[in-house]
């Protein structure tokens, strides 16, 4: 056995990233490996990460998790995508669906054709060729009953609303059972070795100390390893992206059981709403600059569904990343790696990948230099996508109505995004760059939506007559439409499939 092994393997935090790392590791791991997971109850976690995205199947997949088990432990309902209201401009809405919009011709893709009959006038909005939208639309869901590529159901995806709280209770228990041990207690000091300033272990208030070879940094916003003990410093994108802060609070249900997130521009932000069993997740994020604390929570209580069932929480961030992920020995998974607001559900998503970036680049005890690179290199190229395509939401408004609104529209963006948006303005071109985890129905679903309207289409739809062409979209809509009813009520499903003990 090759002695330079990972043989220990330190989780600092608990709450979804710590329970995501101590899941995945075990499982990949075995009882190989000692994982060891430290926790403090007294400090508790963030837990309102409440919304995900479609990748989200395939975590529980590797783990082997039965979906309808993970759904009932935590209260969980499907989520096709996300609804914006007043984005672009106010009183305007559109959807953000999970899935691609349409079928394929030929070689040019679907919204080329649509774009072209649009632009005459003889296409119906975009929406209505996506089988999520449609199915949003009416609150109907189930699940793909095919794999056929040239089925309908092909451009059908899905993600889920549940409580991060219960998520992580779950993992822990997924965990523990394959050998991880959690350990209650508060870090009082961290010890470098002297020779390479790498962390050898934790010591806790009581005295006790844990050791290890890797050291899994899921402490937060503290990021008292990454960032206080090995003094790695973070990049500020608040420039960008101005929120900082949050309220979030839960409400009663009211209403049908949407199975869709909504997203509310404000004046100073926007405020989220996320359907689950049994209640409603409901939130403000905002620029403290343009708005005070009591007015957003005032302005969240008076928009909920239901009676509150708790005070508003209040969350204080900064928009950014860690300069490094991974430094010598440890690696950074969840907030202490860095904060991007929640307005595409990405938080969950980045624990994932660092945590399955981090499998296939699993180091030994030497901690290769290459392999350290190559982890930051894809993270930051990731985190940088995600960054342009949220900055995206903000940039493409029409609105002048407060002083933030003022701001993002006339505000100067990364290159990577300004490129993008001018050659979508040009020929409705949709650019993928490495890294890229938002594929072209969600750039072509987001700038449609925020009115970045191309000025042609490209010159390869041309080739088919706009009126046989128009035919073949109203006959492609209308099949959308019919699948869509067709399907289970959300609710109904839900009830059948998963419903949770306690929900009511």
């Amino acid at each position: 056995m090759n002695d330079a092994h990972i043989r220990s393997i330190v989780i600092l935090g608990g709450g979804t990233a710590g329970w995501m790392s101590a899941a995945l590791l075990a499982k990949v791991m075995g009882r190989k490996r000692r994982i060891t997971l430290v926790e403090s109850e007294e400090i508790g976690t963030i837990g309102v990460g409440e919304a995900t995205v479609p990748p989200l199947q395939l975590f529980n997949g590797l783990l082997g998790v039965d979906e309808n088990e993970f759904l009932r432990a935590t209260n969980g309902t499907f989520k096709l995508g996300i609804e914006f209201v007043d984005w672009g401009r106010l009183g305007a809405r559109y959807f953000h669906p999970f899935g691609r919009h349409g079928d394929h011709f030929d070689v040019a893709p679907f919204h080329q054709y649509w774009l072209k009959c649009r632009l005459a006038g003889k296409a119906a909005p975009i929406d209505e060729f996506s089988l999520c939208a449609a199915a949003a639309r009416c609150s109907r869901f189930q699940r793909p009953p095919t794999k056929d590529p040239r089925s309908i159901w092909s451009t059908f995806s899905y993600a889920f609303h549940f409580d991060a709280s219960a998520y992580a209770a779950f993992l822990r228990r997924y965990a523990e059972a394959r050998g991880a041990t959690r350990v209650e207690g508060k870090v009082a000091d961290v010890r470098l070795r002297a020779e390479d300033g790498f962390v050898d272990r934790l010591v806790l208030a009581d005295g006790r100390e844990i050791a290890g070879d890797l050291f899994i940094d899921c402490s937060g916003f503290r990021a008292l390893l990454i960032g206080q003990a090995l003094g790695v410093g973070d990049e500020d994108w608040s420039h960008w992206l101005p929120a900082d802060r949050a309220v979030a609070v839960q409400c009663e249900n009211a209403g049908p059981l949407l199975p869709y997130t909504r997203s509310t521009a404000r004046r100073a932000g926007w405020r989220w709403r996320i359907p689950l069993q049994h209640r409603v997740g409901a939130g403000y994020v905002f620029v403290s600059d343009y708005l005070s604390e009591d007015e957003a929570a005032a302005d969240l209580l008076a928009g909920l569904d239901g009676p509150a069932l708790a005070e508003p929480r209040l969350l204080k961030f900064r928009t950014g990343r860690r300069k490094a992920f991974w430094a010598k020995n440890v690696v950074a998974v969840g907030l202490a790696g860095g904060f991007l607001e929640p307005l595409e559900s990405t938080s969950i998503h980045l624990i994932q990948t660092a945590l399955t970036k981090l499998a296939s680049w699993f180091p030994d005890r030497r901690f290769d230099p290459m392999i350290v690179a190559e982890y930051n290199r894809l993270h930051h190229l990731e985190t940088e996508r995600i960054r342009d395509f949220i900055i995206l939401h903000y940039k493409a408004t029409e609105r002048e109505d407060s002083p933030l609104w003022r701001y993002c529209r006339n505000m100067p963006i990364p290159d990577s995004l300004a490129e993008k948006m001018e050659l979508f303005r040009r020929y409705g071109k949709l650019k993928q760059l490495e890294g890229d985890f938002f594929q072209d129905a969600s750039w072509l679903a987001v700038m449609l939506g925020q009115f970045v309207t191309p000025e042609r289409n490209d010159p390869i739809a041309d080739l088919h007559e706009t009126e046989p062409l128009a035919k073949t979209l109203e006959t492609m809509r209308a099949i959308i439409a019919r699948t869509a009813k067709d399907m289970p009520e959300h609710a109904a499903f839900v009830e059948r499939s998963c419903a949770a003990a306690a929900a009511h």
